[in-house]
């Protein structure tokens, strides 16, 4: 086993990669990246959300809880809110005619999703090191060699073929563009998957 792929598990299931980038550019057509809360280099649109609740999607609620080390000191913080993920199981109506209730679907069948949503990664950008409180699953859909992701230190590229990938986003890691072009991933929270 290499080192990556103790972080890095690719997964046994795989999607269409013309349908689910045929999916991000009919959303975006539809509702574009959310930056409304200012914060540089983040930008999502949120695919599911709590029932009947669509503030449960809005502002601090796309992002939620992570830990941080932002200075010399190496001492751990915490930024933004806590999120029930478990509460996030009603697919947004806007984009159920896309192939990612598709996706959705499948993925409900064998994992306990939270919130699933695309995050974009703009070019010749980067996320902060940080921690999640729960692994994340990634389904890349526009990517370049240029993008990598990074857990504790060990840097791995996902290809956007299709492929299915669960990261353990509970060591700390970021991610970076380091291309010409936008980095988009469906990314989900999945709340019953175990990294040994």
């Amino acid at each position: 086993m290499s080192l990556a792929d103790k972080d890095f598990h690719k997964q046994d299931i795989k999607f269409d990669i013309m349908k689910l980038r045929e999916a991000c550019d009919q959303i975006l057509n539809i509702k574009g990246f959310d930056t409304s809360l200012g914060i540089p280099h983040f930008a999502a649109i949120p695919l599911n959300q709590i029932p009947n609740d669509p503030d449960s999607i809005k502002g601090h609620k796309a992002r939620g809880v992570y830990w941080t080390k932002p200075d010399s000191t190496g001492q751990e913080v915490s930024r933004d809110i806590g999120i029930d993920e478990s509460k996030y199981s009603e697919f947004i109506d806007d984009f159920k005619n896309t192939y990612f209730k598709e996706v959705y679907e499948e993925l409900k069948k064998r994992y306990k999703l939270g919130r699933v949503r695309l995050l974009l990664k703009e070019p010749r950008s980067t996320l902060s090191w940080h921690r999640d409180p729960e692994p994340r699953l990634h389904i890349p859909i526009y990517t370049n060699p240029g993008c990598l992701m990074v857990i504790d230190k060990i840097a791995h590229h996902m290809p956007a073929d299709g492929s299915v990938w669960v990261t353990n986003n509970e060591k700390y890691h970021n991610a970076f563009n380091g291309g010409e072009e936008n980095r988009v991933h469906l990314v989900a929270c999945i709340l019953d998957y175990k990294f040994n």
